[in-house]
């Protein structure tokens, strides 16, 4: 511990020894460093800040309704590509800068300047983003920050703008095609209850009633058709067998109105009948309707059987017997002749039904396939539909409100004082430098050129013992001049020291800026 002591003090003796060394060096080089100062230029730094409000009212009241889009990334991306190439060829093209770009190589390298020198810095959660920008030219820094700003500020309306009506384009083609989509599958299924009526998926106990009434039905009319041709068959052999004798002269007195004229008459008397309620189609009206048809043939054949030469009828035509049992042949002929067609039509449809029986599975699996793309086309039809509505109210609330509101707190600005260089602390820092550049000088001098300071200094330096000491006596004109030369060392400390006040206060005065 003492020898560390001791050689600490040594050291320090040393460097007090070769003081005038320490402090010429730190002059000359705090001087030289001090003109270098002087010359540096200046940077002024221009800076702008805006305040990005990201809570909007509107948004909790549109919850759901409306599209609302991450301002806080939307704000963060706007930040990272303020100082892309294309924002800073905009912002060469309004400043001043493009008048030093003479050349595309001086284009490229004053953008490549313009990049890593614009900073845009923001505070977290507070929203406050700073844009600033250092240049020799105040005018010219502040300029390209207010470039800065009002790039800033156009492409955070200008790009939430745009992506909403880009999303709506593409949701009104997505609209259209789902909606063509739509009405062809409408118009499939349409197509397809036409073609299989009756035979539809989920109408199955109907159509297996349908067709047991129907079945029902055919017995019943066949029931009645057998019914009734027994009936006609019946007053056939009635007419056929009973008939009256034709003993006896013609009559001379005129014939009255045959038995199959009557008959004819009553059948067209039920046919218009019928045709107040049903149409030609309708099965009884065309059985009427070929029975009259047959009867008119029996009429002409019995009318050319009498012949020209008998001048009147037999008199078995006027007998009332006769016509009577004429007028119920007619009858049970067109009844028959309606049951007929009747059975035949429902026959036709039994026989229809019960061989689309065998189709019911295929058209329950077609019709479900259609229903199946038809929700499908519905489900994204809705769905395009609420987010077209939403894209609209989107834009009309962007449109007026805005979902990211700017505010420019600080507008672009630039201190009196240039950002840099510090010019004291490059002062202070030169003459600290001075001082331990001195120091250091002293110190490699000392062990170059060692010197014996005291009895410890003698014995590390030499194997040699130790007798004795002589110590030195001074006197007044020694100390005198001792005192002189400790005297004109703290004098030029002073100087030193002044000279710095007076740099350090040079350099501290404010040159004329921007503000």
């Amino acid at each position: 511990m003492h020898e560390a002591l001791g050689l600490l003090l040594l050291h320090i003796k040393g460097l007090w020894r070769r003081r005038w060394t320490i402090l010429v060096t730190a002059w000359v080089i705090s001087v030289a460093g001090w003109i270098g100062i002087h010359f540096i230029p200046d940077r002024f730094e221009a800076s702008a800040r805006v305040y990005v409000d990201t809570q909007s009212l509107l948004g909790p009241l549109l919850h759901g309704m409306a599209f609302q889009p991450n301002a806080d990334q939307e704000t963060q991306m706007l930040t990272n590509t303020l100082i892309s190439r294309p924002h800073l060829k905009r912002v060469l093209a309004m400043t001043d800068l493009q008048l030093a770009a003479t050349t595309p190589a001086q284009r490229e390298r004053i953008l490549d300047q313009l990049q890593s020198e614009v900073k845009v810095t923001g505070t977290g959660r507070m929203n406050l983003y700073t844009i600033s920008y250092q240049n020799p030219d105040p005018r010219l820094a502040k300029d390209v920050v207010r470039a800065l700003l009002q790039i800033f500020l156009e492409s955070g309306v200008g790009n939430a703008r745009n992506n909403v009506h880009s999303a709506q384009r593409f949701i009104d083609q997505q609209l259209r095609d789902a909606s063509d989509k739509l009405d062809g599958a409408d118009e499939a299924i349409k197509a397809f209850k036409q073609q299989h009526l009756g035979l539809m998926p989920g109408n199955s106990l109907d159509y297996f009633s349908t067709l047991s009434d129907l079945s029902r039905k055919l017995d019943a009319a066949k029931l009645q058709l057998r019914e009734a041709t027994a009936q006609r068959d019946a007053i056939k052999g009635q007419l056929e067998g009973d008939a009256p004798s034709l003993v006896g002269s013609v009559s001379t007195t005129p014939a009255a109105t045959s038995p199959l004229e009557a008959r004819i008459g009553a059948l067209e008397s039920r046919l218009d009948t019928l045709r107040l309620t049903y149409t030609n189609d309708y099965p009884d009206v065309v059985a009427l309707r070929q029975t009259i048809a047959q009867l008119r043939a029996r009429e002409r054949r019995e009318a050319s059987r009498v012949g020209p030469a008998t001048g009147a009828a037999p008199n078995v035509a006027q007998d009332p017997y006769y016509q009577e049992l004429g007028t119920q042949l007619a009858d049970a002929e067109a009844a028959a002749a309606s049951l007929q067609a009747k059975v035949q039509g429902y026959q036709t449809r039994y026989d229809q039904l019960k061989a689309a029986a065998d189709k019911l599975p295929g058209i329950e699996e077609h019709y479900s396939e259609l229903t199946r793309n038809y929700d499908v086309y519905k489900r994204n039809y809705d769905l395009l539909l609420a987010k077209r509505e939403a894209a609209d109210m989107s834009s009309r609330m962007q449109a007026q409100t805005g979902v990211v509101d700017f505010r420019v707190i600080d507008p672009p600005h630039v201190p009196l004082t240039p950002a840099w260089p510090n010019r004291p602390l490059f002062v202070s820092g030169v003459l600290l430098a001075a001082i331990a550049v001195g120091i250091a000088v002293a110190f490699l001098l000392n062990q170059i050129f060692k010197t014996v300071d005291d009895p410890f200094s003698l014995r590390e330096c030499s194997d040699l013992p130790l007798l004795g000491a002589v110590a030195l006596v001074q006197n007044a004109e020694f100390l005198q001049q001792k005192n002189s030369g400790l005297f004109r060392y703290a004098l030029a400390c002073l100087s030193l020291l002044v000279v710095y006040s007076a740099v350090l206060v040079f350099q501290s005065v404010p040159v004329p800026g921007i503000g």
